[in-house]
């Protein structure tokens, strides 16, 4: 099965709501999903995206590709995570 790690749109119209999910490929956007990773608020200006990394490094190892946008989110949770260590250790 082919898996990837997309946003899954949730919320009202005009106050958009995303869920980081892993899903088959071949499902709609917002159909079942096998598990959600996260979520994403556009709407809110700072820390707008909490996302489970182990998870997505787990998936990440099994196969399944991130969207472009999921990326993105990743590449700045992960740098916050890293922030977030400097400043624990020192």
């Amino acid at each position: 099965m082919a898996t990837v790690i997309r946003l899954r749109r949730e919320g009202t119209k005009d106050r958009p709501y995303y869920r980081v999910v892993v899903t088959d490929k071949r499902k709609r956007r917002d159909g079942r999903f096998i598990e959600s990773l996260g979520t994403y608020d556009p709407m809110k200006e700072k820390d707008n995206a909490t996302i489970d990394l182990e998870r997505v490094d787990y998936w990440s190892s099994v196969g399944a590709k991130a969207s472009e946008t999921v990326a993105s989110l990743i590449k700045k949770e992960r740098k916050k995570a890293g922030a977030a260590s400097e400043v624990a250790e020192g």
